[in-house]
């Protein structure tokens, strides 16, 4: 399923755990579309129904009794009907970075999200390649303790994209950092990673990475 690329935008709010970029590395910043949240509740004391109001003027004639409408044969052809209860699947962004970008990329659109109102526990940040710093620091003190915090999922959590642990949420960020020189085997652990990404999303999957690469994997095994 081929990612269309988002238009790049920068934002320079930088809340909760950053990666710090290396020397001398510069990584876009492009502005994610927030995607799906939560609606706001309606102000207090404003009417339940948010019908718009009728157009002024005169009120139409009474049209007298409506007659009933003709009893349908049952044996005549009916339109076919419309499947129902089946549910949308998340929404797909692609946030164009290089692979020494992603992380920083993945860092960015996590602001963005904070920043329209979107709960951090909600919001879970995957990496194809190297750890996210997060992650790393947060391992440091054992893994009991860091998945402690996955399970509290009171805060952004990030983990290891082939993590088998890693559960779902609202919100899936996906670093595809594990570079693109040629080598099958990072190929293939991308194939694995976004579809299971994918998988964990509720209502959006963010992919920063090489476009041309990322829909290169994806349709290699469609």
């Amino acid at each position: 399923m081929p990612l269309i690329p988002e238009e790049p935008q920068i934002h320079e709010s930088v809340p909760g755990p950053r990666a710090t970029p290396a020397a001398g590395r510069t990584a876009p910043t492009p502005r994610p579309v927030p995607g799906p949240g939560p609606r706001p509740a309606p102000p207090r004391g404003a009417p339940a129904s948010s019908a718009r109001p009728g157009k002024p003027g005169p009120a139409a004639p009474s049209r007298g009794p409506v007659p009933a409408p003709p009893v349908q044969r049952t044996d005549s052809p009916q339109p076919p009907v419309a499947p129902t209860g089946t549910a949308a699947g998340p929404q797909l962004q692609l946030i164009p970075a290089p692979a020494g970008g992603a992380v920083d990329a993945a860092d960015e659109a996590v602001d963005l999200l904070l920043d329209s109102g979107r709960p951090p526990g909600e919001i879970l940040v995957l990496t194809t390649g190297e750890n996210h710093p997060w992650a790393t620091h947060e391992l440091s003190f054992g893994a009991a303790s860091y998945w402690a915090q996955q399970d509290a999922a009171d805060d952004v959590f990030y983990a290891d994209a082939g993590a088998e642990r890693v559960t779902g949420r609202p919100v899936v960020v996906v670093a595809v950092n594990d570079g693109n020189d040629g080598n099958a085997a990072n190929d293939d652990a991308t194939a694995r990673a976004l579809p299971a990404a994918l998988a964990r999303a509720g209502a959006l999957l963010i992919v920063c990475g090489d476009p041309e690469r990322i829909n290169a994997v994806l349709g290699a095994h469609a």
